[in-house]
Order: C-alpha cells, then structure tokens, then sequence
C-alpha cells in the first residue's frame, strides 16, 4: 500500500518546524514593522491633508486680506485726490481773490492819484485864473504877460503829466 518513507516524514517535519519558527521569529516582526510603517504613513498622509486644508485656508483668507488692502488702497488714494483737488479748487479761489482784491485796491490808488492830479490842476488853474486876473488889473505888459503865461503852463503841463503816467490806461468810469 502507501509507503511512506521515513526520510519524508522527517522532511515534512522539519518544514512545518521551520515554518512556525519563521513565522515566530521572521514573518511575524517584519509584518509587525510593515504595520507600523503603514499606520506611520497613513498618519503622515493624514497630517500632509490636514496641513494642506489649513495652507489652502491660509492662502484663502491671504488673498482675500490683500484684495482687502488693494481695495482700501485705492480708496485712500482717491480720497487723497479728492482733497488734493478740493485744496487746489480752494487755493485757486483764494488766489483769484487776492488778485481781485489787489487789482482794486490798484484801482483805487489809481482812483486817488487821478483825484490828486485832478484836484491839484484844478488848483493850478485857480491859481492860474487869479494870476492872469491880476496881471490884467494891474496893466502890466502884454508880451510879458504872454511869456508868462506861456512858461507857467508848460510847467503847470509838466507838473500835471507825471502823475498821470503812474495812472492805470483803463478808462475812467
């Protein structure tokens, strides 16, 4: 019938001995050290998620800050500009009043010299009036008188044009 030789036996032995201590000693640890290195890896795949969800929230919340800024940027510099305008509006104002005020307080200075010189051959001519009336009373000469008179109204012209000069070529209203 069936022989079985002793020599198998001892192999089939043996087989089964070192199976088991392959398994104790060598399938075991190193499938022990493969399940370690696999719960170590999924808790690094884990922790590299969760760190790239907060990354991608950090970068979310940085980039909405620097529209924020742009935005808030670009309001500043527009108001800047607004009141940069409404200071140059407000100068402008201001300058053309002063020249507004300087041109009639020239006016009026002209307005006085014009009086002055006005008023001063009124007196000339007063003066020159009783002058003449005088010199008539009197009898005097009447080529003297002439040179006289001639001589007092180019002096009294004289007199009278330089005022006039400082005055403005605007008509006198």
């Amino acid at each position: 019938m069936l022989s079985i030789n002793m020599n198998l036996v001892w192999t089939i032995l043996n087989l089964i001995i070192l199976y088991a201590l392959l398994k104790r000693f060598l399938i075991g640890p190193v499938t022990a050290i493969m399940d370690e290195r696999r719960a170590l890896i999924e808790d690094s795949m884990a922790n590299a998620r969760t760190r790239e969800a907060e990354s991608e929230a950090l970068k979310r919340r940085y980039e909405e800050r620097l529209k924020a800024a742009d935005g808030e940027a670009a309001r500043i510099l527009e108001e800047a500009r607004k009141q940069a305008k409404a200071e140059e509006e407000r100068m402008m104002r201001d300058a053309g009043n002063q020249a507004r005020k300087v041109l009639e307080e020239a006016r009026a200075a002209a307005e006085r010299e014009r009086e002055d010189a006005l008023s001063g051959a009124r007196a000339q001519i007063g003066e020159l009036a009783v002058l003449a009336a005088r010199k008539l009373l009197s009898g005097g000469d009447a080529g003297a008188d002439g040179k006289c008179y001639d001589e007092f109204l180019s002096s009294r012209e004289l007199s009278i044009s330089e005022p006039s000069r400082s005055v403005s070529r605007e008509p006198v209203k």
